[in-house]
C-alpha cells in the first residue's frame, strides 16, 4: 500500500492557501481541483477550512506534526528558498546537518514543511 492523500485543515483557507498555491508547484504537486494538488507519485494533498479555526497547531500535541519533502539536490533546495522568500512568505536559512541540508517552513497556520536535501 501507498499512501493517497492527507486532508489539511485550515483556519482561514481564503487567506492562508495562498503559501501552497506558491510552494507547492515548486515541489512537483499539480493543483488538481480548487485547494487539491497531487504529485507524480499519486499523493494528494486536500486543504480545507477547519470547521473550528480557534483551535490552533500545537507542535507536540497528538496529531500531523509535520509535512517532509526530499529535494533532489542542493541547487533545488537554493531555488526553492530564494522562490518563496521573493513572493513574500518568510522564510528560515538553510539548516546543514552531518548528512545533508533542510529548510522548516511554517505555513499561516504554524505548521512546519521541512524541505530536506540528505545525501
Amino acid at each position: 500500500m501507498k499512501l493517497d492523500h492527507m486532508l489539511i485543515l485550515l483556519s482561514d483557507l481564503a487567506n492562508h492557501i495562498g503559501f501552497y498555491d506558491a510552494l507547492l508547484p515548486m515541489m512537483g504537486f499539480e493543483k488538481q481541483r480548487d485547494h487539491v494538488f497531487a504529485n507524480d507519485d499519486g499523493v494528494h494533498l486536500d486543504f480545507r477550512a477547519a470547521e473550528d479555526p480557534d483551535h490552533e497547531y500545537r507542535r507536540f500535541s497528538p496529531g500531523l506534526n509535520h509535512l517532509g519533502f526530499t529535494a533532489p539536490n542542493l541547487d533545488v533546495l537554493e531555488k526553492l528558498r530564494a522562490e518563496m522568500s521573493r513572493k513574500g512568505f518568510m522564510v528560515p536559512d538553510i539548516q546543514q546537518f552531518e548528512d545533508g541540508h533542510a529548510i522548516f517552513f511554517k505555513d499561516p497556520e504554524g505548521m512546519r514543511i521541512e524541505v530536506g536535501y540528505y545525501a
